[in-house]
């Protein structure tokens, strides 16, 4: 191992942070100091220099100085690290003004964007068209969304344990290159399912019309396509991630710790506004027919529309591997960043147990045999610990809100998939990006350390705790006859369901053929056969399909009978505007929590745990969030379903849900995790350890982190600090 040193100082075999050292008064420029200060510093550390807690992180010149010399900088590189940019032997000159960490920051901005737009912007705007086109139940959406977090768990440990001792760039990279094959692999069904071909179209499901096609002749065992889903979001998880553990690691480790949040809450922005942009990108393509170039007569109102779901999946896969070829060509570390060290130790080194001794070796995590020691430091931190466990309550609303928030505006406020998507997409934008964005401004703003960043989580939990119980309100069900109301205007019993009434009984509608009309008397009938239309619908105005003479629909102002439009009835809920404002004010609080909390993890760890304490957390609120919050929100909204698909007798999809029932697990599901990660929080500020203070202790002696500049030359001071931490 290479090592530089100046002076008369012989080289060493541990690495070493040597900072500047300035004549001190107390010696009258003579070089000389106290026999106790002399002993203290001249004794020889036990551990490695950058991460011991015990021992001093410099040492001066063993010969006397020239007391009229100029400070002296030297810096002892801790290993054969090369910081240059390049692949391989390829390393152009052209490449150093990218060797930055802005730079990298852009790029791994650009692969967070991308992830976040594909995994839960891209998948939740479709869940609902993959659901009509593959005949899933929301639980199986649930599993298929999942997915993304199994993977997650299985590959965290391997990956934030040994990726964080390796070339995070090398690791980020890859993962990107499989993060990209998952998109591939998950617009596959398209083109092995075959074309879609909708029932129901071509006046199929009118009156006299009405047939139905036999059992045997439908399309069977599309819903085994879930299995190539799940395959598709395995590789998104196991790709993605390196992003939210060495990704985070890595920026943290080679800019300045003031600059850090900033640095983390732009590269969360950016994860945030990825789902924003694929909300608003995937509605878009929901309004484009899934078979490209063929004409049909649905309509986008119609729930037998499906929109062209896998486009944004293929678009998604080729930006990956564009993506992933600047970020492999990155260094092990970058330029000129070793010296922020100290201040990352100033803020880490609180405990001094055996155990943390050990980690601080420079040779500690590198092999398997270190890793029950790494998992027991982290599970004796109590702070770690409920900070993984609040982060996980979070996760859970999250990770059900990002699935099936769409669906919930759909159901609520009678919108097509489309533009419920584009609708949360709105939501989304403003309140997630801008609420990560102001976690980080605040905690480096207000230059908040431990508990004072634990108790702005507490405050933005308890905030969106207070904003849940919006959900109390809900907007009423847009009456379908059959369904929630009678053909003659009353309401039916819950769960009681009458189609077939006397002005439909000689059609012979069948249930099989869902396609919904808007009656001139404000009802929804289940399809133009259930309305009595006996005729194929005609062009209207607006290019809406009219039909005519429904015998189900009464005429408002005249006798005979009313006509009906394509697609279900608009809906006048006058609490629109206070729904969507209180669940904008529960995401923007929601995210604004997760810098802080992202923040006081790595400040609670020390520094050669940071990588393996991520992933452990990221393991923690998978498990306990990320993989039961889809499922068990699927579940929670299969049980306001009012009326399922009849496939032959098998049941399908849901067609109408209860808003009511919807609103009220919402609320109930909200309140027991929010209360929860309230605690957690709580909990986790009350047994938070401060850093050691003195009068002239280390808060005291080190450069101020809002004033902190890019040179070692600002840590002169350090020295005498940590050493005053050393003998405490």
């Amino acid at each position: 191992m290479p090592q530089h040193s100046t002076g008369d100082k012989p080289p060493t075999s541990v690495p070493q942070l040597v900072l500047p050292s300035p004549p001190s008064a107390a010696d009258g420029g003579s070089g000389h100091s106290t026999p106790s200060r002399r002993a203290s510093l001249g004794s020889p550390p036990s551990h490695d220099a950058l991460g011991s807690c015990s021992q001093p992180l410099c040492q001066p010149p063993a010969g006397k100085r020239d007391p009229l010399a100029a400070p002296e900088t030297r810096r002892v590189a801790a290993g054969p690290q090369s910081t240059v940019c390049g692949w391989r032997a390829f390393a152009p000159e052209c490449l150093r003004a990218f060797n930055t960490p802005r730079a990298f920051l852009l790029f791994l901005c650009a692969a967070a964007f991308l992830q976040g737009m594909t995994v839960n912007g891209f998948i939740n705007t479709v869940i609902t068209s993959i659901e009509r086109r593959y005949d899933l139940r929301s639980y199986q959406s649930g599993l298929i969304a999942s997915s993304y977090d199994v993977a997650a768990c299985l590959c965290l440990t391997f990956v934030s344990y040994f990726g964080g001792t390796g070339h995070k760039p090398r690791w980020l990279g890859r993962g990107v290159l499989v993060m990209g094959a998952g998109s591939l692999v998950f617009a596959l069904p398209h083109f092995a399912a075959g074309a879609y071909e909708a029932e129901g179209a071509e006046g199929l499901g009118a009156c006299r019309a009405n047939r139905s096609l036999a059992c045997g002749d439908r399309a069977s065992g599309l819903s085994a396509y879930r299995l190539v889903f799940m395959l598709g979001q395995f590789l998104h998880g196991a790709g993605a991630t390196p992003l939210y553990t060495l990704g985070v690691t890595y920026l943290d480790e080679n800019v300045k710790s003031s600059h850090s949040p900033v640095y983390i809450a732009i590269f969360y922005t950016a994860a945030i506004l990825g789902p924003a942009a694929g909300y608003l990108i995937g509605g878009t393509l929901l309004n484009i027919y899934t078979e490209v170039g063929r004409q049909t007569e649905l309509t986008t109102e119609s729930p037998l529309w499906v929109g062209a779901w896998w486009v944004g999946f293929l678009g998604a896969g080729a930006a990956a591997f564009l993506i992933a070829i600047p970020i492999l060509g990155y260094p092990r570390q970058l330029p000129g960043s070793r010296h922020y060290v100290v201040m990352r130790a100033s803020e880490t080194c609180r405990l001094k147990d055996r155990g943390h001794k050990a980690a601080s070796n420079p040779d500690f995590g590198k092999t398997i045999r270190d890793l029950p020691l790494s998992i027991w430091l982290l599970l004796k931190n109590p702070t770690f610990i409920l900070l993984c466990l609040a982060g996980a309550t979070e996760a859970t609303l999250i990770a059900g809100m990002s699935t099936f928030g769409p669906k919930f505006l759909e159901s609520q406020f009678s919108l097509s998939a489309s533009e419920a998507a584009t609708l949360f997409g709105y939501l989304v934008v403003p309140a997630g990006g801008g609420g990560t964005f102001l976690g980080g401004f605040f905690v480096n703003k207000f230059k908040l350390r431990g508990a004072g960043i634990i108790k702005l989580c507490l405050f933005c939990a308890l905030t969106s705790l207070l904003a849940i119980f919006v959900f109390f309100m809900h907007c009423p069900n847009v009456p379908v006859a059959g369904v929630t109301a009678s053909y003659h205007g009353g309401l039916l019993p819950q769960g009681r369901l009458e189609l077939t009434a006397t002005c439909n009984a000689a059609c012979g509608c069948r249930p099989e053929l869902y396609s919904p009309v808007c009656g001139s008397d404000g009802l929804t009938y289940f399809s133009p056969c259930y309305a009595g239309c006996p005729e194929a619908a005609e062009p209207g105005p607006g290019g809406q399909k009219v039909y005519r003479d429904c015998s189900c629909v009464p005429q408002n102002f005249s006798s005979g009978f009313g006509h009906a439009t394509a697609g279900k009835c608009t809906s006048t809920c006058q609490r629109k505007p206070l729904l969507l404002v209180f669940i904008f004010v529960v995401i923007i609080f929601t995210f604004l929590s997760s810098i802080p909390a992202l923040t006081a993890t790595l400040r609670c760890v020390c520094d050669r745990q940071r990588s393996f304490a991520l992933g452990i957390q990221w393991i923690v609120v998978r498990t306990l969030g990320g993989i039961p919050g889809p499922i068990a929100f699927g579940w929670v909204i299969d049980k306001a379903c009012l009326l399922w698909q009849d496939q032959c007798g098998q049941q399908g999809s849901c067609f109408v849900y209860q808003n009511s029932a919807m609103s009220r697990y919402m609320l109930i599901a909200g309140l027991v995790y929010k209360v929860l990660g309230l605690l957690f929080f709580a909990a986790a500020c009350l047994l938070y350890k401060h850093p050691l203070e003195a009068p002239n202790g280390l808060e005291a002696s080190l450069p101020s982190q809002s004033s902190a500049s890019d040179t070692p030359m600002d840590l002169q001071d350090a020295p005498s600090a940590l050493q005053l931490q050393s003998d405490v």
